[in-house]
């Protein structure tokens, strides 16, 4: 599967997700069923992926996680905030960086119409 598909399968996911709980719920929650969600649809997710540090000789294994890593190929940041800010996306962009994957979705979940809450990011 290509990245583009496995992203379209993302947000048509986060999309259906939306629909049926609406905004204002805990991130946690989300992140539960957007992974249902993307397995319904036969997508291999990784919840709460671990994402080390390497900094020289110095590996910190529990340096940060991910919230979903979809395919081995597409981080998935979620939120549930009023504002997506440029420190969420500075996140993600550092989760790119770190892990070496080449495309990241952040997801906020609310916003009265999912599609002002997505923004696709590439390494």
């Amino acid at each position: 599967m290509e990245i583009n598909d496995i992203t379209g399968e993302i947000v048509s996911a986060g999309m259906k997700v939306h629909t049926a709980l609406g905004p204002g719920l805990f991130e946690s929650t989300y992140q539960l069923c957007m992974r249902h969600e993307l397995k319904v649809r036969g997508l291999r997710v990784e919840h709460e992926h671990a994402l080390p540090i390497v900094y020289g000789d110095l590996r910190i294994e529990s340096g940060y996680r991910v919230d979903l890593l979809v395919e081995d190929v597409v981080i998935v940041e979620l939120k549930s905030v009023a504002k997506l800010l440029p420190v969420h996306q500075a996140q993600l962009l550092a989760y790119l960086k770190l892990s070496r994957r080449p495309v990241g979705l952040l997801i906020n979940f609310n916003v009265p119409h999912l599609r002002h809450g997505i923004k696709r990011m590439a390494n």
